[in-house]
């Protein structure tokens, strides 16, 4: 076999393979001995079927494959010896002559292959990037009390309703005629809850302001929802395709009013969040409410630094040049069922992604940077502990977390992810130590903002 690869714009490169019939013979007449052993031709017993007859059956099929293999093989094998940085997979070239795989017992093929420009990324300590260190105020820790007072709130029964305390109405709808009469087969509907304070219409709203339990308020539920169909049906209970024929007025009775109170910031609070004991006063339950907020907002802070190294890091490469037409080649190839329009919409921010893959691939073998099994369960676990702390849950025992992370090492399509998670990490934690930090302190309202300005 021959192998020989030209690249003369160091981008795309054309290599070509001469196989010849010794390369792939010795496989082909295994696989057919194979093919005979196992064979049930009518006529004759098992395995005892002519060898010619074998070869007529499967000779063709059988030498296709093996070729094809071989071809297969013979490729990432020169391109992992030679060090080629082939970017996406192989693409038969359009200087491939014709092949007659019967006939012919030498084959030419040649493949076009895009190759990833040649450029260097470094940083030192001459590189400096931002970090910003998000505030844990007061403000933000009440956020979180609050937060767990919510969950741990009740329901208490009013006589008054006080739009400033987000009350919630129960009470019976009834549709009216023009002249403000029950309309007779009207739509009913008793005990419908109704929060005032999500009426988007203030003229529609403020009919409720300081109702008393018994109350008849009339209004107009398409009025105060006149951009959701969902909403009035479900208020209704009708169906929404109803709802685009419907302009009548409705007397809303009100039955019941609610007041959400928040629980209390007592020992029973901070047991249910810290476990028992863990907490036993205020000032080291908002101490605890603080460390937990600063290690969540680390991840944060360093995103953003990452997405900071990547600007910076694409400013000091430069602007590379990529072997667009064969990328997009591939690009189609790899999603034929979109077609040539979402290659053309979506090439350039592949190849923006596909950039910094580069870079970031440079800077993780400069630094050193491995990941093992150890480092995928711990950013499962961190995940798993995160998705936990969503729902209030900040005591969730570490055995839990095992289990529920493993489950997630299990699935295939959550593995990459981690992989790509835990890279992220060491090479945040490496760089922080060899760029110079431009350390700047930012509330977490104006950190928000500046993440999506971004």
């Amino acid at each position: 076999m021959n192998i020989s690869f030209e690249n003369p714009d160091k981008v795309n490169g054309l290599l070509t393979l001469t196989v010849e019939k010794e390369d792939y013979q010795p496989e082909v007449e295994k696989t057919l001995k194979d093919y005979r052993k196992k064979a049930n031709i009518p006529g004759f017993r098992p395995g005892q079927a002519p060898a010619g007859m074998i070869k007529r059956q499967f000779g063709a099929g059988v030498k296709m494959d093996v070729v094809n293999k071989l071809v297969g093989e013979k490729i990432y094998e020169y391109v992992r010896e030679n060090n080629i940085r082939m970017l996406g997979e192989p693409l038969p070239s359009d200087k491939q002559g014709q092949i007659d795989i019967e006939k012919d017992e030498t084959f030419e093929f040649v493949f076009d292959i895009a190759v990833a420009p040649e450029f260097k990324a470094e940083l030192t300590g001459r590189d400096k990037v931002d970090y910003y260190a998000i505030e844990v105020d007061d403000k933000l820790i009440d956020r979180q009390v609050e937060m767990f007072q919510s969950r741990t709130g009740h329901y208490d029964k009013v006589e008054v309703y006080d739009a400033a305390q987000n009350d919630m109405l129960k009470g019976d709808i009834r549709e009216l005629n023009a002249d403000g009469s029950n309309k007779e087969g009207g739509i009913v509907v008793e005990s419908a809850v109704l929060m005032p304070q999500y009426i988007k219409v203030d003229e529609q709203k403020n009919l409720f302001d300081g109702a008393k339990l018994g109350d008849i308020i009339t209004f107009n539920p398409k009025k105060a929802y006149p951009e959701s169909a969902v909403e009035v049906a479900a208020l209704l209970k009708i169906e929404k395709e109803q709802v685009a024929d419907l302009d009548s007025d409705f007397t809303y009775q009100v039955t019941e009013i609610s007041r959400f109170v928040k629980g209390e910031v007592n020992q029973e609070l901070f047991d249910l969040v810290y476990g028992e004991g863990t907490v036993t006063d205020e000032k080291a339950f908002r101490g605890k409410i603080a460390d937990g907020i600063r290690q969540q907002l680390v991840q944060d802070q360093d995103y953003k630094f990452l997405l900071d190294v990547r600007a910076h890091m694409e400013k000091k490469v430069g602007k590379l040049v990529f072997p667009d037409a064969l990328l997009k080649r591939i690009m189609l190839n790899n999603n034929k069922e979109k077609g040539d329009q979402f290659v053309e919409d979506n090439y350039e921010g592949s190849v923006k992604e596909l950039e910094w893959h580069l870079i970031k691939e440079q800077l993780v073998a400069a630094l050193g940077i491995k990941v093992g099994d150890n480092d995928v369960k711990h950013v499962a676990k961190e995940a798993a502990r995160a998705q936990f702390a969503q729902y209030g849950m900040s005591n969730v025992p570490e055995e839990y977390l095992d289990n529920y992370a493993d489950d997630m090492i299990k699935k295939r399509e959550s593995v990459d992810s981690l992989v790509d998670r835990a890279v992220d990490m060491k090479l945040t934690e490496a760089l922080k130590k060899v760029v110079k930090l431009n350390e700047k302190a930012i509330s977490l309202d104006d950190f928000q903002q500046l993440m999506q300005a971004k």
